[in-house]
């Protein structure tokens, strides 16, 4: 027999189809249980002798061809049940054993499992890949090879019954593949970057990071930060010393990423340390709590509120933290904790107003930085804060900045151990602050290590980011080159009719992957387009329910804000445009809409926020998006086209083309 099994148990069993259907089942199944982590329930022991029958049975006249069972699909904590290959090409089956039908989540479920593949698996980018639906007690339906325009088919529903025979149909419709040596592409690597939704899910089932994240640049950065992190904690550990962190990152980078696997890390492996994850994201903290605990039911057979319950320990909003400690005079219980968005946190005139309105306190005279520093400044002991600090993020009146967390340091805790990224300085981190002055006199390391580099959120456009901020600086020529380099692997689009956005976005999202309308908070005048930014979206349903259910983004209803969405992402996404933020002159004009009319928004700050609002919203999106900009209309001097022709002629020298209804792609109109 020549069997063999590949480092980390990429699949639990794989061979030559011709070796496979003279094995003995129970052998095979004895390797498949061999590999499988958890105690074998009779459920899976039956599914699995099934799936060998029927494939040793189906393909016992194949001469030749590769199997795998339970082939691994990090990104996504999941297995495939099977994988083929023949003729050089990849089948992905999923069984459905005893189904009478051809479910949707199955099909959802394997076409999830060969995009995983397509985009993220290096042997696998330029294959043909062929999802494949098994229901063993349905009606076959008819099989044809359509493939979509990155050699991926629809997916293929079959009995099982004839299964080699549909094989070989699919081989010849797509003949003429170079061989494919099976160990080789197994062996080839894996570069997933998950959403921070699959990422919390697969690090909260006690995968490791390493597994879930891209062997590249990206990974190797996340990794020797962790690593520098840990070593800070158990150094303040042996010398009892507190310790405060301040970690950067570009956009997308994994700073989120980052706080979630140490958190995850440290409970696991030191629970009474008590490590726990904090965020002002009110959305970022639901959704994930509420991803965590849909995952664990489907998981573990929890109870969806016992699960809730459970989640609430490791992801927990800051505000509430604040206020629970704020009537609790004692050590708190945590030695750990990760502050996320720490630059979100509040000057003292905003917290001081939320004192007040909420505890009926008048004098409160502390930043949130300073109150949430001393919470943990109760510990006798050692105690660790991580703060994740993003770049060009901060969105709202009244967040405070790096500097409010230094003043702190400097008035009242000059004891603490700081480290800080070599980052802090620039320019998009310290609002034109020195902050290595804020910071003299004290205890400071800088450290290369703890700023983050390499973005992972968008697998198909590292350059994103950047050619979003000259968007949004109004850098065009700079940002068209920038689009040039990206428009082939990350569409983007401009149209000035809302149902040619829809119509996009629904063409282009496959399996579970997910579109949905984001605009500002600010486009009040988006409301004749029949989008109302001021009605709340649920954000658990929003970002996580399923395509037939109308709160859930799949809807293109309810545009999510940026208050919504930052923080998290999806993959298609409809940026959706308004006069808030238009080109006068050349320039952008900040505008704010009170009453009945816009009026132009002077303060410097606030232009900041407006401008970064947007550099938010289009950052959301994963594999690529339209922009819809209204045409305005001359009966209405809140939507006057010129409010808008401004935005559109911009864009355009950015590089970005028109879309018609029809996905097509025209040209730009003349602008006068």
């Amino acid at each position: 027999m020549n069997v063999q099994q590949p480092r980390l148990s990429l699949a639990y069993y794989n061979s030559d189809i011709s070796q496979f259907v003279r094995e003995q089942p129970e052998t095979v199944l004895g390797h498949l249980a061999a590999h499988h982590p958890h105690d074998l329930e009779p459920a899976q022991r039956l599914a699995w002798q099934s799936q060998i029958e029927l494939l040793q049975h189906e393909l016992r006249d194949l001469d030749q061809g590769w199997i795998a069972f339970e082939f691994a699909i990090p990104r996504m904590g999941k297995r495939a049940d099977v994988v083929i290959i023949l003729a050089g090409i990849i089948f992905v089956l999923e069984f459905k054993v005893g189904a009478e039908i051809f479910n949707s989540s199955a099909i959802e479920q394997v076409m999830d499992y060969a995009l995983d593949l397509k985009n993220f698996h290096v042997g696998s980018h330029a294959r043909p890949i062929v999802p494949v639906v098994i229901a063993t007690d349905a009606v076959t339906r008819p099989a044809q090879l359509v493939l979509f325009p990155d050699d991926i088919a629809h997916p293929i529903l079959v009995s099982g019954r004839g299964l080699a025979i549909t094989l070989r149909q699919m081989a010849a419709q797509y003949a003429g593949q170079p061989p494919l040596d099976p160990r080789e592409w197994m062996s080839s690597a894996y570069k997933p970057t998950p959403t921070i939704i699959q990422a919390a899910q697969a690090l909260y089932g006690n995968h490791r990071v390493e597994e879930i994240t891209r062997s590249d640049a990206g990974r190797e950065n996340l990794s020797v930060t962790n690593a520098h992190l840990v070593q800070i904690i158990e150094q303040a550990k042996r010398d009892h010393q507190k310790t405060i962190c301040f970690v950067t990152g570009v956009p997308g980078a994994g700073k989120t990423l980052a706080g979630l696997n140490l958190v995850t890390q440290r409970t696991r492996v030191h629970e009474d340390e008590h490590a726990v994850f904090l965020s002002g994201n009110g959305p970022l903290v639901d959704v994930l709590r509420e991803a965590l605990a849909r995952d664990e039911h489907a998981r573990l057979g929890l109870r969806v509120g016992e699960a809730r319950r459970k989640v609430k320990s490791f992801i927990q909003n800051i505000h509430h933290f604040r206020d629970y400690y704020l009537q609790q005079d004692g050590e708190p219980v945590e030695r750990v904790v990760v502050f996320d968005e720490a630059q979100r946190a509040w000057n003292g005139h905003k917290i001081g107003r939320a004192m007040r309105d909420k505890h009926g306190i008048k004098d409160f005279g502390q930043s949130e930085p300073e109150f949430l520093i001393s919470v943990m400044d109760r510990h006798k002991d050692w105690c660790v804060i991580v703060c994740l600090v993003g770049g060009g993020q901060e969105i709202n009146d009244g967040e405070a900045g790096l500097t409010e967390w230094f003043r702190a340091l400097k008035l009242r805790f000059r004891e603490w151990r700081i480290y800080v990224s070599d980052q802090l300085n620039q320019p998009v981190y310290n609002w034109g602050r020195d902050l290595a002055k804020d910071l003299s006199g004290l205890a400071v390391q800088t450290e290369s290590r703890l700023h983050l580099s390499v973005t992972v959120r968008s697998f198909r456009a590292e350059t994103l980011s950047d050619f979003i901020n000259e968007v949004v600086a109004g850098n065009g020529q700079r940002a068209k080159v920038l689009h040039d380099t990206l428009s082939a692997d990350y569409p983007i689009f401009l149209t000035r009719n809302l149902d040619a956005a829809r119509v996009w976005l629904r063409s282009k999202a496959r399996g579970s992957e997910r579109f949905g309308l984001v605009a500002s908070s600010g486009a009040l005048r988006l409301k004749p387009c029949g989008l109302v930014v001021r009605q709340d979206i649920d954000a658990p349903h929003w970002f996580l329910d399923a395509r037939t259910d109308v709160r859930s983004s799949f809807y293109l209803e309810d545009p999510a804000t940026e208050f919504d969405i930052q923080g998290l992402e999806l993959d298609w996404v409809g940026v959706c445009w308004d006069a808030d933020f238009r080109r006068v002159e050349g320039r952008w004009d900040c505008r704010d809409f009170q009453g009945s009319r816009w009026k132009t928004v002077r303060n410097s700050i606030l232009q900041a926020y407006l401008a970064n609002t947007y550099r938010v919203l289009l950052t959301r999106a994963r594999q690529g998006m339209v922009i819809y900009v209204p045409t305005g209309t001359a009966d209405d001097p809140t939507r006057l086209p010129e409010f808008y022709d401004g935005i559109v002629d911009y864009l355009s020298q950015c590089g970005i083309r028109f879309l018609d209804a029809k996905n097509g792609v025209l040209p730009p109109p003349l602008l006068s």
